[in-house]
């Protein structure tokens, strides 16, 4: 893969990459950090790429680890107002929050799945967990929103 054909499949998974990094680390300046991190990285391990089919999950995979590592590097206090920041201004307010309390195990796949639109196999592989794991947290986290929107 050169570096136009890198640089443009890079350019087109940017809108979900914001979306996906949000999830993670609610501000604006850790995704955008996150993002430049896991461009870089991916480039620099292109060649760990198996498969060109997978791209989108393999760069996926790293900027999960990427913003994990940042999450690691500045452990801070989250302000209520950064909390209810959303990146694209929610349908329901109150499922928004709701989802924002599901922990991060239930919370990213339900994510990725739902509103991402990827297969449980891809968040499966994305998330190196098995796809009985991954259905079962999906399972959960919807059960557990349900219960939370019907308070």
């Amino acid at each position: 893969m050169d570096r136009n054909e890198f640089a443009a499949r890079v350019v087109a998974q940017t809108d979900r990459m914001y979306r996906i990094a949000w999830i993670l680390l609610r501000h604006p300046e850790d995704c955008r950090d996150a993002m430049q991190e896991t461009a870089l990285r991916a480039w620099e391990k292109r060649a760990t790429l198996r498969e060109e089919a997978y791209f989108a999950t393999w760069l996926v995979r790293i900027l999960i680890n990427e913003c994990r590592s940042i999450q690691r590097k500045r452990r801070r206090l989250v302000t209520l107002e950064e909390i209810a920041e959303p990146a694209v201004p929610p349908q329901d307010p109150a499922l928004s929050i709701a989802l924002q309390r599901l922990p991060e195990q239930l919370r990213l796949p339900l994510t990725l799945h739902t509103l991402e639109g990827m297969s449980y196999e891809e968040v499966a592989r994305t998330l190196r967990l098995p796809r009985s794991t991954i259905v079962g947290r999906i399972q959960r986290a919807k059960q557990q929103l349900k219960k939370e929107l019907e308070v």
